[in-house]
């Protein structure tokens, strides 16, 4: 489990295929404290340690995961978002994650408002369901709140998101190209909502 709330920017070093992909990631965590095997979220992405030396950790990448996930965020040089899994005791700053990426979505507009950032982001018709306004969001690994849906005419949704100066600082959300692909991740409980509801209607 995870919160949303990043604690570190990583860096994929290099890229290995084998049977998977296994990236090494360069990091500033102090990797003394974190076991082969621990679980750290990488741009919302769980993945377990498999290596790992003093400024760097290894994770396995399959397949499946790939073709879950963002285009474009498995390449040499790539920021990620990184968030050690939840320790009992800790804050709960964001929302409940899982590290299990429900769908990916694509930047339709960064516009500024003040100091922040409005983005309006499409998300597929799979997804236009789970998603409400004041509702949360988990996009690359980051804990957010919905400011807006609209439903669009071929059933999918575009939402929106402010993002504060300290938010687009801390995360990869201070580089947004046009048509940049997020993995997003909705809120556990609308997914147990909507599994009951697709149970009940059988």
């Amino acid at each position: 489990m995870f919160t949303g709330i990043i604690t570190d920017i990583g860096h994929i070093r290099s890229i290995e295929h084998r049977g998977d992909m296994r990236l090494t990631i360069g990091c500033s965590y102090d990797m003394d404290g974190v076991a082969i095997g621990a679980s750290i979220a990488c741009s919302g992405v769980c993945l377990t340690v498999v290596e790992k030396g003093p400024d760097w950790f290894a994770v396995d990448v399959s397949a499946e995961t790939l073709s879950r996930t963002a285009k474009g965020q498995w390449v040499e040089g790539q920021r990620l978002n990184l968030e050690r899994a939840l320790k009992v005791g800790d804050e709960l700053g964001g929302h409940i994650v899982t590290g299990h990426v429900d769908g990916v979505g694509m930047l339709v507009s960064a516009t500024p408002e003040g100091d922040s950032t409005r983005l309006s982001i499409a998300a597929p018709k799979l997804l236009a369901a789970s998603l409400a306004a004041k509702g949360s969001i988990t996009v690359d690994g980051i804990s957010l709140t919905v400011n807006s849906v609209e439903d669009q005419p071929d059933g999918s949704v575009h939402f929106s998101l402010n993002i504060i100066p300290h938010t687009a600082e801390a995360t990869t959300l201070n580089v947004l190209p046009v048509d940049r692909e997020f993995n997003l991740e909705i809120d556990i409980l609308a997914r147990y909502l909507d599994r009951m509801l697709a149970v009940r209607a059988m």
